[in-house]
């Protein structure tokens, strides 16, 4: 019998400890990965039930319009589970064009399903809209309600662009194409087209106020000269119909629209993050930061706004 070599003997084992250890690597690699991908699975999956639930829709901070959302109403009012729709709100407002399209949206969803709204901290101009889109309407003691109105804003920067020796010209189709510009005061036909452009607005606005909470339009435009009130004051007022919030919410659910006691409450909207939306989100952030915006809240809105405002924040 040949005699292997010590040396040889030694590299034999070596390699065939090597081959081993590369088959545990590659065991332990796929393992990983399966777990990586099971983990991922169960983070982004959407959560669901197996049978009726109450529906929570959440407006948060500043309103526009989403499509996205959209879809999620009609996916509401076609599911049977879904037996009925809490509206949690807590939001200064928005574009008049986004409360206008959560109000139709809520309009249409409450022929279908009980909808119920509570307003948490702050439920004002184009969010207070989206609430008088449900049938019933809670709100704390303290709660900020109100501020029924619509606003365009404008600044001008003539003085500031004079002395920094900056002239601006352009050419138009007609007087009031982009007016007004950011250099001159707004006056003449260009207020004045802006000026009809939100009354036009805020008679649709002050119309629905009326009409949702059953109450004259005189009172009703007499509450909307942009005030802000409590949730108490809101409820003496009956811009609201009761004091409370989600507790209370489902117990008027249970005894008032017969939806049965003690059903999960499911979060419809916003919907969870898929998949690797973080990556967008880190990137949205970057550019925010890139433009001098704050990494998080709201940005300033153009146009046409329902927008409750503290300081120069929207």
């Amino acid at each position: 019998m040949t005699q292997i070599p010590p040396s040889q003997a030694h590299e034999a084992l070596a390699a065939d400890t090597f081959r081993r250890s590369r088959g545990r690597w590659r065991i332990f690699a796929l393992v990983a990965a399966v777990a990586v991908v099971l983990a991922l699975f169960g983070r982004f999956a959407k959560p669901s039930a197996t049978g009726d639930i109450i529906a929570r829709i959440t407006i948060d901070g500043t309103i526009s319009t989403n499509a996205a959302r959209q879809k999620v109403f009609s996916r509401l009012i076609e599911d049977d589970k879904v037996k009925a729709v809490i509206v949690a709100i807590n939001s200064p407002g928005g574009t008049t064009a986004g409360g206008e399209e959560l109000y139709e949206s809520l309009r249409r969803l409450s022929a279908e399903k009980p909808t119920v709204s509570v307003i948490n901290e702050l439920g004002a101009s184009a969010a207070y809209m989206t609430a008088i889109g449900t049938d019933h309407i809670f709100a704390r003691r303290l709660s900020i309600v109100g501020s029924i109105g619509v606003l365009y804003q404008h600044v001008n920067a003539g003085k500031l662009l004079d002395t920094i020796g900056i002239d601006l010209d352009k050419v138009a189709s007609g007087p009031l194409k982009a007016e007004p510009d950011f250099n001159e005061p707004l006056d003449g036909a260009p207020r004045a087209s802006l000026a009809a452009l939100v009354e036009d607005s805020f008679v649709w606005f002050v119309d629905i106020v009326a009409e949702r909470r059953n109450i004259p339009r005189p009172t009703a435009l007499a509450l909307a000269d942009g005030r802000i009130v409590t949730g108490r004051v809101a409820l003496e007022n009956q811009l609201i119909d009761a004091l409370g919030g989600e507790t209370e919410a489902i117990a008027w659910l249970e005894s008032e629209k017969g939806v049965t006691e003690d059903l999960p409450v499911i979060s419809a909207w916003p919907l969870p993050d898929e998949g690797f939306g973080w990556v967008g989100q880190l990137l949205g952030g970057s550019a925010r930061a890139a433009l001098g915006l704050p990494a998080e809240g709201p940005v300033m809105l153009d146009g046409l706004v329902s927008l409750w405002q503290v300081g120069t924040n929207p």
